[in-house]
């Protein structure tokens, strides 16, 4: 492995930085930081104490590390973008502890984004250049603006520029996905003067015994609901009013559906990552499950998710 290397305008005082490490000129590493391997630390860049840098992460010229941050493997962070750790800052008063920021393996930061202490950045989440980000982003999020807003997925059709599925794309009554076990149905409908009917049937439209069944609406537009997935309940969701956009993901692909009219559903297997967002204002959103209420059937942390699913498609 090669060394580290400090440029001769540098000035590195950490003895905990990792082979093949370059910090580039002006910037300045303090002692107690902890930097791992095949990083870039450029220009104009400064490392407090209490911060640990995990291997191959890109500091570009003018970003601050504050004691309290902690950045994963593979994270990017563009130029000038500001981490902060005193919520309430005041001259020469100091908190007991200063808040933690994680941000996860694979994320990136955009140019001059503002990330508010205490917060984590989710596993290959994308802030974009300008975004202000006062609350955590989930795993694969693409944010922007300010305050910062989710707006897509990375990934996914809808983040390319194409909506995955919309109902007028739904022409047959069940339609395979990209993502394992996951399908799109065309419910029945009836339309004449009197009105428009959705009709489905379990054991036939609804492909398995309904259990359980629950509504979300009035979900302000920031929110996302989800962020899940579950070991054993199969769930089937319809949007029977307004619009949602809804995410599945089986840890190796990841689609995006748009919920906007009754007579199409989405059926969710269990083991498939579930996120719904884009909530219209008018949105009310059917969820059908073929289990009872369990807290133990729950996967809420999506590392751990990933982990599960490589260990199930593991000889």
């Amino acid at each position: 492995m090669n060394k580290p290397f400090t440029h001769p305008n540098a000035l590195c005082e950490s003895k905990q930085i990792g082979d093949g490490t370059r910090i580039w000129a002006f910037a300045h590493v303090l002692p107690g930081a902890r930097i791992g391997r095949d990083c870039n630390i450029c220009d104009h860049v400064f490392v407090e104490n209490d911060v640990v840098v995990g291997d191959r992460v890109t500091l570009k010229c003018g970003v601050q590390l504050w004691d309290g941050m902690r950045l994963e493997d593979d994270v990017f962070v563009g130029p000038n973008a500001t981490f902060t750790n005193d919520q309430f800052p005041r001259s020469k008063q100091y908190p007991e502890a200063f808040g933690q920021t994680i941000v996860r393996k694979g994320a990136s930061i955009g140019a001059n984004a503002t990330i508010l202490p205490g917060i984590t950045i989710g596993t290959r989440a994308m802030v974009g250049a300008g975004a202000v980000v006062t609350r955590s982003v989930p795993p694969n999020a693409v944010v922007v603006g300010n305050p910062a807003k989710i707006i897509g997925y990375v990934d996914t059709a809808d983040h390319e520029g194409q909506d995955a599925a919309t109902p007028a794309q739904v022409t047959e009554p069940v339609r395979e996905t990209s993502v394992r076990g996951v399908t799109l149905h065309r419910l029945k409908n009836v339309v004449d003067m009197r009105g428009s009917l959705s009709v489905g049937e379990f054991g036939r439209d609804i492909p398995f015994e309904v259990k359980r069944y629950f509504l979300v609406y009035d979900v302000p537009s920031v929110e996302i609901r989800g962020e899940h997935a579950h070991l054993r309940c199969e769930q089937f969701l319809i949007a029977v009013k307004g619009s949602v956009h809804v995410v599945a993901d089986d840890g190796r692909n990841r689609q995006q559906f748009v919920l906007d009219s009754p007579a199409i559903g989405v059926y969710l297997p269990p083991m498939t990552w579930g996120i719904q967002y884009r909530y219209s204002p008018d949105a009310v959103l059917l969820v059908l499950a073929s289990q009872h209420y369990d807290g133990a059937d729950y996967v809420r942390d999506y590392d751990n998710f990933l982990a599960m699913t490589r260990n199930a498609s593991t000889p």
